[in-house]
């Protein structure tokens, strides 16, 4: 990934924080056929230090945990927040006219090599663990134990476990850093002036960028 020195984050706890707020990654992988490119939710555990382990499940009918290189590590790609960035928030516009537009966004790419799980009580583990944090925000969150015992056991045949522990960690922040003071100001209020999720969130980016 190009990666200009003021774009790049290198905090593992910041990325781990993007990879837990974003979990579903795009996992690529070099099989027989050429790269395979599967989008999977994915935990992030912080151990072992320093980048910590990924983990997660495919169908057991998806060939990608038997047809992966055990040479070349796999890549899985995390992207947060995204906005286009418009020339006409600039100050520099006012004064120079000599703007463009470009898009923001922070993403960050984990490297490791694949373990593929089949054990049922890792599988089980895994998949309540995925369900109570993401059935956490509701009134009735649904549970693994709500559904009758041997038809999960059914559905924990037909899944396959991925452990990647990560070797590295590469993190851009794409948020106006290049740009002056001004123009910073200028992105964070135009964002925040729309009526979007990915704007807002990226206006608050910009912003903690001009303080830290």
């Amino acid at each position: 990934m190009y990666m200009p020195a003021h774009f790049e984050e290198t905090r593992a706890e910041v990325m781990h924080r993007l990879i837990h707020e974003h979990p579903l990654a795009v996992l690529v992988t070099l099989g027989s056929t050429g790269l395979n490119a599967n989008h999977i939710p994915l935990e992030i555990d912080s151990e072992p230090a320093p980048f910590g382990t990924l983990r997660g499940h495919v169908a057991r009918a998806n060939p990608v945990w038997r047809d992966f290189s055990r040479d070349v590590e796999a890549l899985t790609v995390f992207q947060g927040p995204q906005a286009y960035i418009s020339p006409a928030w600039y100050q520099t516009k006012k004064e120079t006219g000599k703007v463009v537009p470009t898009f923001n966004y922070i993403v960050v790419h984990a490297y490791g090599s694949l373990r593929i799980i089949e054990d049922e009580a890792w599988l089980r583990g895994l998949v309540e663990r995925l369900t109570t944090r993401h059935e956490s925000g509701r009134a009735e969150p649904w549970k693994v134990s709500d559904a009758p015992e041997d038809f999960i056991k059914t559905q924990l045949r037909a899944i396959v476990g991925i452990e990647m522990p990560v070797t590295r960690l590469v993190g851009k922040w794409k948020v106006s850093q290049n740009r002056p003071a001004v123009d910073r100001e200028g992105v964070v209020q135009g964002l925040g002036a729309m009526k979007d999720a990915n704007a807002a969130a990226m206006s608050k980016l910009v912003k903690e960028a001009q303080t830290s």
